[in-house]
């Protein structure tokens, strides 16, 4: 089965590869409708729904191998080869992908994480979702009202209310949960792909992320030999929520460099 993708065409059709965006734990394609849009002036840019995510299809499975050739299935039928820019969760995906089929790949630009295991254990987050009222919601406010009572933060809640479907009757999560709950430790895993990709690659932080440390040099050096790192002052981990036109514009001058 193929991923559900969200196709944005070159405006000036060009000779330049198609660019692969693959969105973080929780996300969806249209998350960079903005970002594919602007960057979609000289190439196609296609941005997917991961498995168990958005309008893509649901599995029980949900770990880099299978997540890496679920993107290399979108390339097949793109053109064989791809730029690819991933964030967080979507990052880990690009990399193991560029790693293990690295004729696939021409340039690769990951997101605010690093090819390691994390702790940031987001488990927290599907039980919100999960506890979230449902009944008789009907206004995407009146589903913030009802979950600021469980998570504080109001770009969180914003974040995942874009995968609350309220047309469905009753409204549902566009989320297969239960599974993201039991796959969990392979998310903020990393499965360990020796490589290396020895294409072009960026890494881009955000200044206010802990998510890509001093210490992850050595080993993103290792897999990715010729990395440029790139950090955004203003960005938390969601650099392309928090400082979209700078994150687009560093994306854009490194994939046409």
């Amino acid at each position: 089965m193929m991923l559900n993708t969200i196709f944005h065409p070159a405006r000036v059709p060009s000779d330049a590869l198609p660019l692969v965006i693959v969105h973080g734990l929780f996300g969806l394609g249209r998350n960079f409708n903005s970002i594919a849009r602007n960057l979609a002036e000289r190439r196609n840019v296609i941005a997917v729904d991961q498995r168990n995510h958005g309008d893509s299809f649901r599995a029980d499975v949900h770990g880099y191998p299978e997540m890496a050739e679920d993107i290399a299935e979108v390339i097949g039928a793109n053109g064989g080869k791809a730029d690819l820019l991933g964030h967080s969760m979507g990052g880990k995906t690009v990399m193991h992908l560029a790693l293990t089929q690295p004729d696939l790949v021409r340039r690769l630009v990951v997101a605010d994480i690093a090819p390691v295991p994390y702790d940031h254990d987001q488990r927290q987050h599907i039980r919100t979702m999960c506890a979230l009222d449902l009944t008789d919601l009907k206004t995407r406010g009146e589903a913030d009202r009802r979950m600021a009572a469980l998570e504080d933060d109001a770009g969180l809640r914003a974040f995942f209310l874009q995968s609350l479907d309220l047309k469905a009757e009753p409204p549902r999560w566009k989320l297969n949960l239960d599974v993201l709950e039991s796959e969990m430790p392979k998310v903020l895993g990393w499965p360990g792909a020796t490589g290396p990709f020895d294409g072009p690659t960026l890494f881009v932080a955000g200044g206010r992320s802990d998510y890509v440390q001093a210490e992850h040099r050595p080993v993103i050096r290792n897999l990715f030999p010729r990395f440029r790192m790139v950090k955004l002052p203003e960005a938390s981990h969601w650099l392309h929520a928090d400082s979209p036109r700078e994150f687009e514009e560093t994306v854009r001058i490194f994939l046409e460099s």
